[in-house]
């Protein structure tokens, strides 16, 4: 019997997850966009409550692995860096709008909002 490689995801949605998940990726990648697809670090570090800097250089490095986003360095001083969405982190965009609509609604159900 073939031992299951525990690095390759399980299923399509584990492996959109693993790119996705946790806590702040899909808030960064949603912020991205709302700001006409180019943020700097420290705008994107005003946005999310309670991130540390460097659990925000993680997620970021980890997006931009996942061809999600792309990093864009100026040669400057002090160094000027734009984060953007790659063509691959737009076609998540629609997924997003989706679950905020799916969002909404049920929290209108509860009144939550």
């Amino acid at each position: 019997m073939a031992k299951k490689d525990s690095g390759a995801p399980a299923c399509a949605l584990d492996y959109a997850f693993r790119r996705i998940g946790g806590k702040h990726k899909a808030r960064i990648l949603w912020y991205i966009f709302k700001a006409d697809n180019v943020l700097r670090y420290g705008e994107i570090k005003k946005k999310i409550d309670n991130i540390t800097s460097k659990m925000l250089t993680q997620t970021l490095r980890e997006l931009e692995e996942d061809n999600l986003i792309i990093r864009k360095v100026y040669p400057e001083v002090p160094p000027k860096v734009e984060y953007s969405l790659s063509e691959t982190g737009k076609e998540l965009i629609p997924f997003f709008k989706h679950l905020g609509e799916w969002a909404r609604e049920k929290m209108n159900k509860e009144d939550i909002v």
